[in-house]
This record gives C-alpha cells, sequence and structure tokens, in this order.
C-alpha cells in the first residue's frame, strides 16, 4: 500500500480511472432497480428490505467518480422512487442526492474496486441513508419515526451483501477503455 497525492492506492490497474456506461445502461439499472423496489415486494414480501436504488446510486456515483454525476443520479433515482411511492415527494430525492455526492467523493479517494470495500461502503451509505431519512422526516414532516438501530444495522448487512453482487453484475456492464 502506497500513498500519492492524498489517495490510498491498493494496487489496481483501474484504480483512479472513471468507468464509463452506455446510455442504455445509465437508464435501465435505476429504471429497474426502482420497478423492483416498488413491484418486487407486493408479491415477494421477504424482499422488501432490499434498497436496490439505493445500491444503485452508491454503484455508479463510486465508479463514475464524479460528484456531479453523483447529485444527478442520486437526485433522479430519488425523484423517481418518490413519484413511485406514497412517500412525499422530494425526501427521497434529497437523501439520496447526499448519498451520490458522498459516495462519488469516496470514489475519488479510494480504490473502489476492492470487494470488502465495496461491501463497508453498501452497508455505511444504507446506514448513513436510513439516519438521514429519520432525520428528514423528522425536522421537515413533524413525524415522530423511531430509529431501530439495531434493525437498521442487521438490514444494512444484507442490502450490503446483495450490494457486492449487484456490484459484481454491473461491473460487467463497464463499456472498456
Amino acid at each position: 500500500m502506497s500513498y500519492s497525492g492524498g489517495r490510498i492506492l491498493l494496487s489496481s490497474q483501474r484504480e483512479g480511472q472513471v468507468s464509463r456506461f452506455r446510455a442504455w445502461v445509465m437508464l435501465a439499472v435505476p429504471l429497474a432497480a426502482i420497478l423492483f423496489q416498488v413491484y418486487v415486494p407486493l408479491f415477494f414480501q421477504f424482499l422488501g428490505f432490499l434498497e436496490m436504488p439505493l445500491l444503485v446510486v452508491v454503484y455508479f456515483a463510486l465508479m463514475r467518480r464524479s460528484q456531479i454525476h453523483g447529485l444527478l443520479i442520486g437526485a433522479l433515482v430519488g425523484l423517481a422512487q418518490d413519484s413511485l411511492s406514497k412517500n412525499p415527494l422530494g425526501m427521497f430525492g434529497i437523501v439520496k442526492t447526499l448519498v451520490g455526492y458522498f459516495s462519488a467523493s469516496v470514489g475519488i479517494r479510494f480504490d473502489v474496486d476492492n470487494g470488502v470495500i465495496r461491501l463497508l461502503l453498501a452497508f455505511f451509505f444504507f446506514v448513513f441513508h436510513q439516519f438521514f431519512y429519520w432525520i428528514m422526516s423528522r425536522a421537515l414532516l413533524g413525524q415522530q419515526l423511531a430509529f431501530e438501530l439495531q434493525r437498521t444495522l442487521i438490514i444494512g448487512l444484507l442490502n450490503a451483501v446483495v450490494g457486492i453482487s449487484l456490484f459484481h453484475f454491473l461491473d460487467k456492464l463497464r463499456q472498456s477503455s
């Protein structure tokens, strides 16, 4: 492990490179994740814990390594998810925008092609997402929601494990340089 210009390098050839995706991938994958989030729990309730749009935002923000792209993908996915859910419009938009920004910021600094780092980041950003949604619900909507830390940590771990598989699949959709 060496330090160069404030970046932590972990011996990856592609580390530091911005990943490119075809336009259809950037449209179809978030749309599929949102539709998964809306419709799959109606038929398979045990999959209701999965936060696929969040995992997609984290992946694209990490791999694009651009805070502007992270903001945009987070805002678009969040607002689309809001429009299809019964939540007030803008709640997921705000939270996923922040997740996209911070994910891209992390992607700039670390080797995000490493599986362990991806697992930790998926877990961290799920917990961050849930915590910030809780804060926004209390501050903006005046709702007295309970933040169940133990449940959030367990579901975060499950989402992180699913995220690793999803990230591996999405890696295959990257454009080769």
